[in-house]
């Protein structure tokens, strides 16, 4: 596997050879000091280029970087819309393990481009276009104190889907239940967990991508609590799940909304007699 230097040395020297290139940028994690380095890391990289064009028009520059196993081009693609206007981005794995996700930016959006992440570290200015250098900070990852609206936003998402995922299992629809467990379900539960940890820790840190970091920051009683409710293979496991994640919801909103002086919202006794019921109805059937 190519050295962190070898594969920096490799991103420059192509961009200071090429004359369309007039900028340099990284983002991502090697730029944050509060994330652990290890090897799988990538080299987020922009270059900002006077004519876009003329790389977008071919892949073959590519090849400079090395042997790809797959490449992925997010804004080439019909099925998953792109989401970066007039930039374009190659996402690369190589074959000695080393990843590269490379932006192209026109050079009339660099303004936009320095504006867009404060984790943006300048490599390379060749013209001194960049007045301030941009000084990487994760401040905009750290989780962030939710207003009173947003706290209840979050309940009421979590406890309506409860009622999807219930009558999912209740009519044996399990990949129907298990999608809104996982994809809604889940998400607002690590939500209201991670602005628990954002109050404990003042709000001063990120948890990570996809809450990556969340279990630093949870007692080991929690962390197993809420890894059980990621058995979700059978109906009785899906079950046992719903109603951990009911639990773990119930407590945490509860110790936010007291630290926050939020109201807790009223309904979650209604809708939990209403799922166990439902429960119940299907075990005697």
């Amino acid at each position: 596997m190519r050295t962190e230097q070898e594969m920096m040395d490799l991103i420059l020297s192509f961009a200071i050879k090429d004359e369309r290139i007039r900028v340099v940028g990284m983002e991502g994690s090697r730029t944050n000091k509060n994330v652990p380095k290890d090897k799988f890391q990538d080299y987020d990289i922009t270059y900002v280029v006077t004519s876009l064009d003329t790389f977008t028009n071919s892949d073959e520059w590519l090849n400079y970087f090395g042997e790809r196993i797959i490449m992925q081009k997010p804004e080439a693609m019909e099925l998953f819309p792109p989401e970066l206007g007039n930039w374009f981005s190659y996402l690369m794995l190589f074959t000695d393990g080393n990843r590269i996700d490379l932006t192209v930016v026109p050079l009339e959006e660099l303004d936009l481009y320095l504006a867009s992440d404060k984790l943006l570290k300048i490599l390379l200015d060749k013209d001194q276009r960049i007045q301030n250098y941009p000084v990487p900070s994760d401040i905009d990852y750290h989780v962030k104190k939710p207003t009173a609206q947003e706290f209840d936003d979050c309940c009421n998402e979590f406890w309506w889907v409860s009622t999807y995922v219930t009558k999912g299992l209740c009519r044996k629809e399990i990949l129907f239940a298990n999608y809104h467990l996982e994809s809604i379900l889940r998400k607002e539960l690590l939500r209201m967990i991670s602005w628990m940890v954002g109050i404990d820790t003042n709000f001063s840190l990120s948890v990570g991508k996809n809450q990556k970091y969340l279990k630093r920051y949870l007692d080991d009683l929690l962390w197993k609590r809420l890894m059980s409710t990621y058995k979700l293979d059978t109906y009785e496991n899906a079950w046992e799940s719903l109603f951990t994640c009911l639990d773990i919801f119930r407590e945490t909103s509860k110790i936010i909304s007291q630290k926050l002086n939020y109201d807790y919202p009223d309904y979650d006794e209604n809708i939990t007699k209403y799922i166990y019921k439902l429960f119940e109805e299907t075990r005697s059937n």
